[in-house]
């Protein structure tokens, strides 16, 4: 087994750039080695986010919305930050709710992934969501999304749609046709 390198030190930490949603940092590090660098980053959160993966009957449930970054709208699980004093479930519950038009009544996290770590400390948990029952509460979401159905028999075929690309739902679509498969609910 190798052993671990170590890390290297912080030297300072600089706000360089700041909006109304991100603050950028400036990390001068040093390595073990003797070689320094500074590196740019976005400020730290604890805070963490959900994806859900929800299953009605034989269906997966995707939702569409505006995906500013892309300009274009996006296929995707819903999914959203967990607010201060919730835990990963009752912010997935309450995101399905929102996006999706359904709470769950079992939830159990599949496991949970970073997004680009050199840039970003955040850490999306991948919930998977059954027993779902039809409830609605209001979101932040500027217009009404698109819900729609998916066959879990035809997971795959999300791959060959254009507009279900992002990394996270690839990720999440590849968690949950395991854990299906492991349940003998699916197969290869």
């Amino acid at each position: 087994m190798k052993t671990p390198q170590k890390k290297p030190d912080i030297l300072n930490v600089e706000t360089v750039a700041r909006s109304r949603l991100f603050t950028i940092e400036a990390v001068d590090l040093a390595f073990s080695n003797g070689a320094r660098r500074v590196y740019e980053r976005m400020k730290p959160s604890e805070r963490e986010a959900v994806m859900i993966v929800p299953i009605l009957g034989d269906d997966v449930i995707l939702i569409q919305e505006y995906a500013v970054g892309l300009e274009s709208y996006e296929l995707g699980f819903p999914k959203g930050l967990i607010d201060p004093g919730e835990n990963a479930f009752e912010a997935a519950d309450r995101e399905l709710k929102e996006e999706a038009g359904f709470g769950a009544a079992k939830l159990e996290t599949l496991g949970k992934l970073t997004m680009a770590p050199s840039y970003f400390s955040s850490k999306m948990n991948i919930v998977v969501a059954e027993g779902l029952y039809e409830e609605k509460l209001e979101g932040d979401e500027p217009e009404p999304l698109i819900v729609r159905r998916w066959p879990l028999n035809n997971l795959l075929a999300l791959l060959d749609e254009p507009d279900f690309r992002e990394a996270r739902n690839v990720s999440a679509l590849f968690m949950v046709r395991e854990w299906l498969v492991k349940q003998g609910r699916l197969t290869y």
